[in-house]
């Protein structure tokens, strides 16, 4: 059986990448959106998108938007990769377990 991937798993990075692969390839999230959808607080999210971005799961895209930052978040095509074996190891477990009958 696969490993699961230690910087997906921790659960908000889950959510976030969940949210991300949800998404067309090469679509991305603002920062607004990505933080109501995952609950997490400025500082938190920006910790764990920062952690996904270091390991070349996400890009990150700053700019200004009628004078204000904006943050673009987009899953890349390795951390779409990524998420979608993370995925395949849990359905593993999930079956091996029995819980999926």
């Amino acid at each position: 059986m696969a490993e699961l991937d230690d910087i997906i798993h921790q659960p908000l990075r889950l959510r976030i990448m969940a949210a991300l692969n949800a998404l067309p390839a090469a679509t991305g999230l603002e920062f607004a959106k990505l933080k109501k959808l995952t609950g997490a607080t400025d500082g938190n999210l920006g910790a764990h998108i920062e952690t996904l971005s270091k390991a070349g799961y996400v890009g990150v895209e700053k700019a200004f938007v009628s004078k204000k930052p904006q943050t673009t978040v987009t899953a890349t095509a390795a951390g779409r990769g990524a998420f979608a074996r993370h995925v395949a190891t849990l359905q593993e477990i999930i079956a091996a377990s029995g819980g999926g009958e």
